[in-house]
């Protein structure tokens, strides 16, 4: 057993960085994620394969992305109050826990790029099937056969669910970066410009921050004052911001979350039942900001560093 327990551990520690990986972009949940990678796991301990002469990947690949799709699923029925966006995960210099290994040659989408903030609110519009078979067509590459085989479907129904799916993302497609490292310069150069705009205290600089379509969308999942529903507009997202300014700033800290510049802000709220921290990060198209997501839930601020912040 111990022997057994042993050869168990590797294959996990081999395998734990795309398992959690895979769980993350289907659920766009780190805290959903740790819980279904140790699932992943305590099924192989309690119901391994038949054949454990084969290799582990397919078969922990199935195991997981069935687990999460369901998660998907229930996370969807409980509902949710105001706009949900994914959780966001730091990353930096070193091991990137969004990209695991060699990356695919044929993938319809870098690995960088599925865990963008961007792509992952893109893959909202899917239903969990659909998200499923398009993250590993096109993400991970899988061919139909295996990708059907993980899923537990037919061959036909995959096709059919990669046409809806990809057809679903043709408004994404349309925006998506051409350069991840171009995308992360002009952003970072937008948001150091939005940060002096908002210290400015007054509203005309930041209107010319931004895109004509621009949108505002912040998640506090009822528990702060935060807008219930999308803002969009020039004139009301730029007013929008002008309101939401902390009454005195105690730490900004620039960061890298999900591949992308972003930053973390502590405040003293205006009023009672406002956030006391955000995570802010931009979509950005030409020299304008497009998108801004705006994270108060506290469970969603869980793993970043705001300790860290000054």
């Amino acid at each position: 057993m111990l022997e057994t327990m042993g050869e168990l551990a590797d294959v996990f520690e081999a395998h734990r960085r795309r398992l959690w990986g895979l769980c993350y972009r289907l659920t766009g949940s780190g805290a959903d994620a740790d819980e279904l990678v140790q699932e992943t796991f305590a099924r192989a301990l309690e119901r391994p394969p038949p054949d454990r002469s084969r290799p582990w990947g397919p078969w922990l690949t199935r195991v997981a992305a069935n687990l999460a799709r369901d998660a998907l699923r229930k996370r969807r029925r409980r509902g949710y109050v105001g706009p949900w966006l994914p959780e966001p995960v730091e990353t930096r210099d070193g091991p990137d826990p969004l990209v695991e290994g060699p990356l695919p040659p044929d993938a319809r989408y870098e690995q960088r790029e599925s865990a963008t903030l961007a792509f992952l609110v893109a893959l909202e519009a899917l239903t969990p099937k659909q998200r499923a078979v398009l993250l590993l067509r096109d993400v991970y590459d899988l061919s139909t056969r295996e990708t059907a085989a993980a899923l537990e479907l037919k061959e036909g129904a995959v096709k059919v669910l990669l046409h809806r799916a990809r057809a679903a993302l043709e408004g994404y497609d349309a925006r998506r970066p051409r350069s991840l490292d171009a995308e992360a310069a002009a952003t970072r150069h937008l948001l150091e410009r939005l940060l002096l705009a908002l210290g400015r205290g007054e509203v005309e600089p930041i209107r010319a921050l931004l895109h004509e379509d621009v949108v505002s969308i912040n998640d506090g999942a009822g528990s702060y004052h935060a807008a219930r529903r999308p803002v969009g507009g020039v004139d009301r997202v730029a007013l929008f911001l002008h309101k939401t300014r902390g009454r005195a700033l105690h730490a900004l800290r620039p960061v890298q979350l999900n591949g992308l510049p972003a930053v973390l802000v502590e405040q003293e709220p205006r009023r009672p039942g406002w956030p006391p921290r955000a995570a802010l990060l931009l979509e950005v198209e030409g020299e304008r900001i497009r998108r801004l997501l705006g994270i108060v839930a506290d469970a969603k601020l869980a793993r970043l560093p705001f300790d860290a912040a000054a």
